[in-house]
């Protein structure tokens, strides 16, 4: 009698779990260093729930650096449209107070004037996820030679050793399984990730509820929230939202305040114009104990914004918005990124965002790992600098969060009063926007300010006098500081300085006639990729700060120095992760 042939056990050297726009992001920068990769999806097919409506600078730096930021430009929000965004008593309403901003066009004018380093080469995009992950996928799917994409696949569980991982994969409908073996293992699977619930990595969460609004000079709680629903005699905020996506023939009956893209209420709503056109998504608070299952949607939709026209609903659901950053990023031979290991509340547009350079940070660190120049100490540098960044952004959108609130706690009945006192409440309430301002779009700090200047794998500045920039959430400082992104800058002839960086490798900007054979020479002999750039261009050389800055594959500063290192082959060994 013959035995029963074994389940035959496909191959990778990198299995992604998740297709959502960070496991996409994932797979072409793994596709960029040539490394064997199978991306699975549980669902069927792209998402059809708009998660997001931003693109921000720094990511889209980052999809240039992958050679896709004008694929998806084409799918996104035409360059010359500018962005504005109003808060307003309902849609039928009054107006309280804008905030407009330059379109992608007249961003990058600007930006090529100035040419001081302090915007990113790419201005954001608006673009909505719904859109963005069909796009992402497309590009994979026509351009990728190292990259199996594939829908309707999920984690199921999986076993690690040391050499690898045996993943156990389940259709869709369960009725099939396959067995993946892989060397590495990435979780991008959502903030349910089985993946990270299988490594027993917890999370730590803050409750929105509870936090205090002391950093914008408003000594109230978010439990003021519920004072405010009372006045107004409905049931307090429990922390949830309804979101309504939908579309209508009519976008005119919501064009009273011009072309809007978000459209804010101090009632806690917020209706955002997808394509500054026919298609919309409105969130907006659930009162205490309401059955989400019994809403309409419509007439939802409806009560919120004052009035009435026709709507497509597209997806409605209820969702909680949480502030989650995980315990660990993941260890030996599996890792996570995205969701996965941080949520937060939209405002910021720091989710997905977080993602991309988790996705990047991750992937170049795999690569170099599986293509032996680099050692696994470098996946322990990448939960150190990823998870500082996801902690950096929670508070941020927290921040963001908490203005809004505090907002919301200033609303009263007046508001809607056609009366003399509803115009005066109005006035102040408009006023009192204005002051909080709209730091959540405008955020430049957290975008582009970022460092990793406490990793492990970056050489520090030991220059006598030599001090980091300030950090703030606001503004961004250009520097080569160790660890930072560096300036953008268009050299003399109009070149960006960002393109001539090495996207699969190390580059090291040449401002000045140095020798740098031994350093050259010390990358050879650990097999570690990189390229010497000669600028000789005074502008960026000033921004840039030192005659020698060595750039790592993630755009960020590795080393510098006004001569060449003295102990090269450590300067190397510290990069690449190789403990001494």
């Amino acid at each position: 009698m013959s035995k029963p042939t074994p389940p035959t056990v496909e191959q990778a050297e990198v299995l992604v779990v998740g297709a959502g726009p960070v496991g996409l992001t994932l797979a072409l920068e793994l596709e960029q260093h040539g490394v064997q990769t199978l991306l699975v999806e549980r669902n069927a097919s792209t998402t059809r729930h708009p998660k997001m409506d931003v693109t921000n600078g720094r990511s889209m730096e980052l999809y240039r650096r992958l050679g896709v930021a004008d694929d998806l430009r084409n799918v996104a929000l035409t360059a010359d449209r500018p962005t504005k965004v109003t808060w307003a008593t309902n849609a039928a309403g009054w107006e309280l107070a804008s905030f407009e901003y330059p379109s992608v066009d007249d961003m990058r004018a600007k930006n090529r004037e100035r040419n001081d380093g302090t915007g990113p080469l790419e201005p954001w995009m608006r673009v909505s996820q719904v859109i963005l992950e069909p796009a992402l996928r497309d590009l994979l799917l026509d351009r990728a030679k190292h990259v199996n994409v594939q829908y309707g696949w999920g984690l199921e569980s999986f076993e690690e050793d040391a050499d690898g991982v045996t993943a156990h994969l389940v259709s869709a409908d369960g009725t099939s399984r396959r067995t993946i073996r892989a060397r590495y293992l990435a979780g991008c699977d959502g903030a349910g990730s089985r993946t990270r619930r299988q490594l027993g990595i917890g999370l730590d969460e803050i409750d929105l509820r509870k936090l205090v609004v002391r950093e914008i000079g408003l000594p109230r709680t978010v439990a003021a929230l519920a004072r405010a629903f009372r006045e107004r005699g409905e049931r307090p905020a429990d922390g949830r939202f309804y979101l309504v996506h939908f579309t209508t023939k009519d976008p005119a009956v919501l064009g009273r305040f011009g072309t809007v893209w978000h459209l804010q209420s101090p009632d806690g709503w917020t209706l955002i114009s997808q394509n500054d056109g026919d298609t919309f998504t409105l969130h907006a608070p659930l009162g205490m104990g309401t059955d989400a299952e019994g809403i309409d949607p419509r007439e939802f939709l409806f009560g919120r914004l004052g009035c009435r026209f026709e709507a497509n609903v597209l997806v409605a659901n209820a969702w909680t918005p949480r502030l989650t950053v995980a315990d660990s990023f993941g260890r030996g031979r599996v890792w996570l990124a995205g969701d996965a290991v941080h949520q937060v509340t939209p405002t910021g547009g720091y989710g997905m965002n977080t993602g991309v350079g988790d996705a990047v940070g991750l992937g170049w660190g795999l690569a170099a790992v599986l293509q032996g120049w680099g050692t696994p100490d470098l996946l322990d540098a990448y939960e150190h600098e990823r998870r500082a960044v996801a902690l950096r952004n929670r508070q941020a959108a927290a921040r963001h969060a908490l203005v809004r609130a505090a907002i919301m706690t200033s609303n009263r009945a007046e508001l809607h009063s056609e009366r003399w006192l509803g115009a005066r409440t109005r006035q102040r309430v408009g006023r009192e926007i204005l002051d909080l301002g709209n730091l959540e779009n405008e955020a430049l700090g957290i975008e582009l300010g970022y460092r990793y200047d406490t990793s492990p794998v970056v050489c520090p500045d030991t220059a006598p006098g030599a001090q980091a920039p300030r950090q703030t959430m606001d503004d961004y400082v250009p520097s080569t500081w160790p660890g930072a992104r560096p300036p953008s800058v268009l050299l003399a002839d109009g070149t960006a300085l960002f393109d001539l960086f090495h996207s699969a490798g190390f580059t090291l900007l040449r401002f000045a006639d140095h020798d740098v054979t031994a350093l050259t020479e010390a990358a050879a002999e650990r097999g570690v990729p990189l390229e010497i750039v000669d600028v000789r261009d005074p502008h960026a050389h000033a921004l840039y700060e030192r005659d020698l800055v060595l750039v790592r594959p993630d755009q960020h500063v590795a080393w510098r120095g006004d001569t060449p290192p003295a102990d090269p082959l450590h300067v190397i060994d510290r990069i690449r992760g190789a403990r001494h």
